[in-house]
């Protein structure tokens, strides 16, 4: 697919998101074998979110992901761009302050937060490195960024078996379990054309972040990537 095809319309993957939004967890779980719990565990250790921290958690659909940070004595912000997203988080967790927003342009004011997360949504926005400036604008000095986002095996027979999976097998079994199976498609799609764990890095760097660094999950099917404000 095309680079323009995957550039949607901010509104056309917001319907997107709305349409997954009723069984979007539960069709995470299925189609990563369980390994997205693992994955939002490694997401809270890499934050390490101290009681009094004040946290944005970008892309945070029903929030989550949201969740242990406040379990952990931090204020987090979950802030979506899809309303669907919000509404199915708000009615399973109503103490959480879900907030509406573009990553493009964040309803906050500079040097809000002390940390600033977003787990598997940054291919999802429109312009990632906008994103990513807008994120390191809303981040107090010396604050973190954590990002978690599919990435791209280290092992190259593995990362065959691995796009196999993605292009056939994902749109397959997301028929059987979501809400929404064609946004899967756009979904494998997006993977396949998203930087490797380098070309993240350097994006993460000419936002504005220093010393982005990454470690490989799954054996690089996830990457999390940490940097400085």
């Amino acid at each position: 697919m095309a680079r323009a095809e995957l550039d949607k319309q901010p509104t056309d993957v917001r319907r997107m998101f709305d349409a997954v939004a009723k069984r979007y967890d539960i069709t995470n779980d299925v189609l990563s074998l369980g390994q997205d719990r693992r994955w939002r565990h490694d997401v809270i250790e890499a934050v390490d979110p101290s009681p009094g921290d004040v946290i944005l958690d970008l892309a945070a659909g029903t929030g989550t992901s949201s969740q242990p940070f406040a379990d952990r004595g931090a204020t987090v912000v979950p802030c979506d761009f899809s309303l669907g997203m919000l509404q199915v988080g708000k009615r399973a967790r109503p103490g959480l302050p879900f907030t509406a927003g573009d990553a493009t342009l964040l309803p906050f004011a500079d040097d809000t937060f002390d940390a600033v997360t977003i787990s598997f949504g940054l291919r999802n926005i429109v312009d990632p490195e906008r994103g990513l400036r807008e994120m390191r604008r809303v981040t107090r000095p010396g604050g973190r960024l954590v990002v978690c986002e599919f990435s791209s095996p280290t092992w190259t027979p593995f990362r065959t078996v691995y796009m196999e999976y993605l292009m056939k097998a994902l749109p397959a079994i997301s028929r059987a379990v979501s809400s929404s199976p064609d946004a899967y498609v756009y979904l494998a799609e997006s993977i396949r054309a998203w930087p490797d764990q380098q070309g993240l890095a350097a994006l993460i760097g000419s936002a504005g972040w220093t010393t982005p660094q990454w470690r490989n999950l799954s054996g690089g099917v996830v990457a999390l990537h940490r940097a400085t404000a």
